[in-house]
């Protein structure tokens, strides 16, 4: 599987890409099956059933499209899918797949109803989206032999699978791969109480005590997001461990999460500097995304990936066709005064 590089930024190490060492913890906590996975109750009830059917029918899944913020359990729930069909799974991410060779390769090298899982698929080239159009389509792979006047195309009969791509930009998608995918399913942000049940079930897989009230806090600072969880619970583990505390109760819980600067809306460092910097230097917007990367130096794709999403998301940061302003709720939180943009006209 492709790796995702480590991102330098200190703060990133809670809500950026997973480094090789989280992923292997990741792995750990990962459920296996649909009645092991906490939360996006609706999805998983429909994916049963489709998995059902597909398995009374004898016939491979339909291709699944899994969308939404990072960290909601898109891998996760790809894994599950192929535990639940009791298939083998390759997974792999589209960055990694640089020739068609290496598309044709997977496909001609899967069995009958097996699962190829690509990650960020959005990121797919042009030529290799196009290798997939027919693979998903009609189970066939067109491969192009010599080169120039001599050049031949034939036709590959591949085995039945199923695709399963992940995506945090759906928009990014053409719309030719996107309709492809009989079962489109968008994760959403979690409830606080999932949240809690996580994180006590981490803590449990870590062999650590967590009592109700701590569970919640973290639950409450996690930007309702699962891997956010499972990693706060590994960091508040750190601080319980080293004070010699054998429980991780709620004051450990608030104490470490302070000292990691993950405020009561789960906004870190780099949350509040992207808003401040927004409304002190660009007097609470609008302003281009690339003009707020540079200010901050940080990239565009991570702030647009890792950030934006949730700051939208709890009302604290507005997208309009001028560029991005903060919001009132945004001034409240950093106790600031609000500038007054009237921001209906900005659309």
């Amino acid at each position: 599987m492709h790796k995702k590089e480590k991102n330098s930024n200190t703060h990133q190490s809670l809500i950026s890409p997973l480094s090789l060492e989280e992923e292997d913890f990741e792995k750990k906590l990962r459920p296996q099956y649909l009645n092991e996975f906490i939360g996006q109750k609706q999805l998983t009830e429909n994916l049963r059933i489709f998995i059902e059917s597909a398995k009374l029918r004898k016939k491979p899944l339909d291709h699944v499209l899994l969308a939404g913020p990072p960290g909601l359990g898109k891998t996760t729930l790809a894994f599950i899918v192929a535990n639940e069909l009791g298939v083998n799974i390759k997974a792999t991410s589209a960055p990694a797949i640089e020739k068609p060779g290496d598309m044709a390769s997977m496909l001609t090298n899967l069995e009958p109803m097996d699962v190829l899982f690509i990650d960020e698929i959005h990121r797919l080239s042009p030529t290799i989206e196009e290798l997939l159009y027919g693979a998903m389509e009609d189970g066939e792979l067109d491969i192009i032999l010599g080169q120039g006047v001599g050049a031949k195309s034939i036709k590959l009969q591949l085995a039945p699978f199923t695709l399963i791509g992940a995506t945090t930009r759906t928009g990014l998608l053409t719309s030719a791969l996107r309709d492809r995918f009989g079962i489109p399913l968008r994760l959403d942000y979690y409830e606080i109480e999932d949240l809690e049940t996580i994180s006590k079930r981490t803590a449990n897989i870590i062999g650590c005590i967590i009592d109700t009230m701590a569970a919640q806090e973290i639950a409450r600072r996690s930007r309702r997001t699962p891997r956010i969880v499972n990693r706060l619970v590994k960091r508040v583990l750190d601080f319980a461990i080293v004070m010699k505390k054998g429980t991780i109760d709620l004051g450990i819980a608030q104490y470490a999460l302070d000292r990691l600067h993950i405020d009561s809306l789960g906004l870190d460092d780099m949350d509040r500097k992207i808003l401040t910097t927004i409304i002190d230097k660009y007097d609470g917007g609008p302003v281009g995304i690339k003009t707020i990367a540079i200010s901050i130096g940080e990239e565009v794709t991570t702030l647009e990936d890792f950030y934006e999403p949730y700051l939208v998301q709890i009302g604290m940061l507005k997208r309009t066709p001028r560029g991005r302003v903060a919001a009132r709720l945004a001034y409240e939180h950093l106790q600031l005064p609000y500038n007054g943009t009237d921001e209906s006209s900005l659309f």
